[in-house]
């Protein structure tokens, strides 16, 4: 008898397992059915619900000061895009901590925003992760994310609540009236569409920029609260403003006629100017000499002038000498010292009218002299013109009088007698 070969052998196996497999093939369409609803379980967990027991994770913690309506079970997303579950929501001290766990082949920095938000006002919140840059450090297993990198979105009774004081404040009438006005023509529907989409776009292009809007609604609440409580100085000053405005109407033709007739001094005005403009540089110069001569003495000048207050200046001693029906004077015989100049002497009534000296100083320094004089009067410190600038000359005269159109010769024994008319 020969010996059957390996594919005998292999057929015969094959027989036999089919013909037990026919002998029992209600256990064995068991079997295979609890196969397929093993392995299609397998696949919904792993592929729809995300669930992966062999995959490593990162798990984080993230410091809240409220849930937020987050709850566990919910998505983890980095920029929208899911990465992770929320594993629990617990209670920890003045806040709550969030347990999470995401995908480890990510990297998020340690200074990333995390931020609870909601796909719908009835809910579905997420924890969705906003780095501001891809840089290191980034957060590790077992790492706590603290309150201050958190945000929570304002919850929606508290926004109701919020709202009650600005639907106060609308009066039914005037809504109903607006209602009515955008039913009369045929475009109302369009405009009402447009103020939608406007107050739309506002809320979005405010959200954008959300934490300098909070800063502008608070600065504006102390604004308002400080124009509500000067309620009243404000009505005051608008009423002073209206008696002012309606005092301007009342003398408005005042006004018109000061604007009619106020060009001819102008013209005048402008005309001397002109008339003046040869010897207008000599003149500034001039006043720009008695101005500083001026500020040097304002000590002299205020002893003339002392505030009310004060007493003792030269005006109040000789309004002193007129009382009781009289003029009282007290003499002192003393002779006074006299301060000789030194100067050749011009009688007064020469015609020329000679140039003043520039340097009348005393000769004689003593402090007993001229005692009110200009030796003696208050100056500015470093201020040494109470004595001649070394080098000067005694006998130099002031600058002479600038000479114009209109000026008058004046030689010695008087004007000319056929004098010209000045030029025009």
């Amino acid at each position: 008898m020969s010996v059957p070969n390996i594919f005998q052998r292999c057929a015969g196996a094959a027989v036999d397992s089919v013909q037990a497999i026919r002998a029992r093939r209600t256990a064995v369409a068991l079997a295979g059915l609890f196969l397929t609803l093993t392995a299609a379980f397998g696949y919904i967990s792993l592929g729809t619900f995300g669930y992966n027991p062999v995959r490593a994770t990162v798990g984080l913690r993230i410091q809240l000061s409220e849930s937020g309506g987050l709850l566990a079970s919910q998505d983890v997303t980095l920029r929208g895009v899911q990465i992770g579950k929320v594993l629990a929501v617990q209670v920890d001290g003045d806040g709550v901590v969030a347990e999470i766990e995401i995908d480890p082949d990510l990297q998020i920095p340690k200074d990333a925003a995390f931020r609870v938000s909601g796909l719908s006002p009835a809910g579905e919140q997420y924890l969705d992760i906003r780095p501001a840059n891809g840089t290191g450090p980034f957060l590790r297993d077992g790492d706590t994310v603290s309150a201050t990198q958190t945000d929570i979105p304002v919850q929606f009774h508290r926004l109701v609540t919020d709202a009650e004081g600005l639907l106060a404040q609308l009066d039914p009438a005037k809504l109903s009236a607006m209602t009515k006005e955008m039913g009369v023509g045929a475009a109302g529907p369009e405009k009402l569409s447009a103020i939608f989409d406007g107050g739309i776009f506002l809320i979005s292009t405010l959200d954008s920029v959300l934490p300098e809007t909070v800063r502008v609604i608070r600065n504006s609440r102390t604004i308002f609260t400080m124009v509500s409580d000067a309620n009243s100085e404000l009505l005051e000053t608008a009423t002073d403003v209206r008696e002012i405005v309606a005092g301007a109407n009342r003398m408005e033709g005042g006004y018109r006629q000061l604007v009619g007739t106020g060009s001819r001094p102008l013209t005048a005005l402008d005309a001397v100017i002109a008339d003046n403009s040869e010897t207008m540089v000599q003149l500034l110069g001039n006043l720009t000499t008695i101005a500083q001569l001026s500020y040097v003495r304002v000590p002299a000048l205020k002893a003339l002038f002392p505030p009310l207050e004060q007493r003792g200046s030269v005006i109040d001693a000789v309004a002193s000498t007129f009382r009781d029906g009289g003029v009282w004077e007290i003499v002192d015989p003393y002779p006074r010292y006299s301060c000789d100049y030194n100067l050749p002497r011009r009688p007064p009534s020469q015609a020329d009218f000679p140039e003043p000296y520039r340097y009348t100083y005393c000769n004689n320094p003593d402090p007993a002299v001229l005692i009110r004089g200009a030796r003696n009067a208050p100056r500015p410190p470093g201020d040494d013109t109470d004595r001649p600038p070394p080098g000067h000359d005694p006998l130099a005269t002031t600058d002479p009088a600038p000479v114009g159109p209109n000026t008058i010769p004046t030689p010695y024994g008087g004007p000319p007698k056929n004098l010209a008319p000045p030029p025009k």
